[in-house]
């Protein structure tokens, strides 16, 4: 009978995820070597290859890939455990994996992190910036304890908490300051995100374009580079106003707010229903709602300042 370890299964799932020894060995904090010792023993334990090696990269055989299905149930299983444990403790303390979006997190990031260690000083704080799709694939793998995205998520399996709404702003060249603010169902030459960011879907939805909408590959990896093309003179972008102070101090634009109907979005934390720590996720996301209150306060000044 195999006698399997969770730090072993910890090493292959690393391994798995990066497809690399190298990589795998740092996301573990061991060598190379002691890695690829482990996982040889776990080979040996199951009988079967569980990776094609090549020069440069490793991949999941076909055994590796069920067994991996199998590994990460079980990883999830010894999380929750864990987290049970520690909400018997009546405080959260040790490894926190949060999940954040990338058009929240270098806006509330750094207002929330110093926030998140004092209010928890026993805390290990883990982030992980992707789009939602991929923080919710691995919230339900157990590979995330929480994630910030914009909802709703509308995951069954998933608890959601509202944390702050926030208006949308245009961002213009500087040359159109005087121009009217056109509504937001009127914009031209929009600039958006590449597929697969949600705020490019709101901005779709908002300004009553088809899902497949597109300037001639004019699409943005990130706000940063939306609003640079537009102090180019390539168009206009939406920008969550919260991404106004730090997107718009170096480039040659101008903010103002929608009349009428103003676009906006509502920020959540989500995290699986099945996780014990309810009561101490929920005191999280107070703090994250006191970080989001200053640093949007503090963007909506801005804007104010800014049509004066």
């Amino acid at each position: 009978m195999a006698n399997f370890t969770l730090k072993q299964l910890r090493y292959f799932e690393a391994l798995a995820q990066q497809q690399h020894f190298g990589r795998a060995a740092e996301m573990c904090a061991i060598s190379q070597p002691a890695l690829s010792v482990q996982i040889k023993e776990l080979e040996q334990q199951t009988g079967k290859a569980l990776f094609e090696r090549a020069a440069r990269q490793v991949r999941l055989t076909a055994f590796g890939e069920d067994f991996a299905t199998r590994v990460r149930a079980l990883l999830r299983q010894a999380d929750d455990l864990g987290a049970f444990a520690a909400a018997a403790r009546e405080r959260l303390a040790g490894r926190f994996r949060l999940g954040v979006i990338p058009t929240v997190a270098p806006y509330l990031l750094p207002g929330l992190v110093p926030r998140l260690s004092a209010e928890f000083p026993d805390l290990e704080l883990r982030l992980r910036e992707s789009q939602t799709a991929r923080l919710v694939e691995e919230l339900l793998q157990g590979r995330l304890d929480a994630a910030l995205v914009a909802l709703p998520i509308e995951e069954p399996s998933l608890s959601e908490t509202v944390l702050f709404s926030e208006e949308f702003v245009l961002v213009r060249p500087a040359t159109d300051a005087a121009l009217p603010v056109p509504k937001v169902t009127d914009l031209r030459n929009m600039l958006l995100l590449e597929e697969g960011h949600c705020l490019r879907d709101q901005a779709l939805s908002f300004c009553n374009r088809p899902a497949g909408f597109a300037r001639d590959d004019l699409d943005g990896s990130s706000l940063s580079t939306l609003v640079q093309m537009v102090g180019a003179g390539l168009g206009v972008t939406i920008l969550p106003q919260m991404a106004v102070p730090l997107e718009t101090r170096m480039a040659d634009v101008v903010c103002a707010p929608f009349e009428g109907t103003v676009p906006g979005r509502t920020i959540g934390m989500v995290w699986r229903r099945t996780n014990p720590m309810t009561q101490e996720l929920c005191e999280v996301a107070q703090v994250v709602r006191q970080a989001a209150d200053q640093t949007c306060t503090g963007a909506h000044i801005q804007v104010e300042t800014a049509q004066r």
